[in-house]
């Protein structure tokens, strides 16, 4: 399988959930708010023997009128067209920004691809007193034809990818393995953002269930690196993905 980070630059996030660009030539982290963290935005391309997968959708802005996420794709070599699942970790802004684009985000944004969502988390973002997500980046997931709902607690997507309801960065949270021959690839989207994170018996207050996403990421952090897992971390500057040598 082939690995393709697409990043859409540093950012940091204070409070106030604005994403600021961050340039580290240019900007001093301490300049920032106090609690500023900074974090990259990083969605995937996993290319499969089957599929052009991709994980996450970015912050869904623009450049020059064209999606910042179909800019990166076309870098990479492909063409969003080619793209043929979108498996969705959660909805956050940062996450679920370039699912749709167009007037009033009408399209979703892959136009051959099926997304796969987790229901709960749709219908938790869409809830009239959540304020968590930007629901007008959401509402062409509804009804969609390319969309397939995930419901249960963990499956199977076409027999190579398995999926699991966390419930551990956001309510209803999913994480991916995706496993072809003798490579397993692990996305767990904001359960495991970062390769520091994994290292430590890390908690952070923005975590929906922060003991049980730090005991999720000590354990997949065990399993995986025995296992051989590659691990792709949606956040890390530094390292966006990650074997143990």
């Amino acid at each position: 399988m082939t690995i393709i980070p697409l990043s859409e630059g540093s950012f940091t996030i204070d409070r106030t959930k604005q994403f600021v660009p961050f340039d580290e030539q240019q900007h001093v982290l301490t300049d920032r708010p106090t609690g500023s963290i900074l974090v990259e935005i990083q969605p995937f391309l996993v290319a499969t023997g089957k599929d052009l997968l991709l994980l996450d959708c970015g912050l869904g802005y623009s450049i020059e009128g064209e999606l910042q996420l179909h800019r990166n794709i076309e870098a990479a070599g492909f063409a969003p067209q080619q793209v043929t699942k979108v498996l969705m970790s959660h909805l956050h802004k940062d996450h679920a920004g370039g699912v749709a684009f167009g007037p009033n985000n009408a399209w979703l944004s892959l136009p051959n691809a099926t997304y796969y969502v987790q229901q709960r988390e749709l219908d938790y973002s869409l809830s009239p007193d959540n304020l968590s997500y930007i629901k007008d980046d959401l509402e062409a997931l509804e009804g969609s034809h390319q969309v397939e709902f995930l419901k249960d607690d963990e499956g199977t997507i076409d027999g190579y990818i398995h999926y699991r309801h966390t419930g551990a960065h956001s309510k209803h949270h999913q994480v991916f393995w995706i496993r072809e021959g003798n490579e397993t690839i692990f996305f767990g989207g904001d359960d495991a953002p970062q390769l520091k994170q994994m290292k430590t018996r890390y908690k952070t207050k923005y975590d929906f269930n922060a003991d049980l996403a730090s005991e999720l990421r000590q354990q997949w952090w065990e399993q995986g690196n025995n296992e051989g897992w590659t691990f792709l971390f949606y956040h890390d500057i530094a390292t966006p993905t990650y074997k143990r040598p």
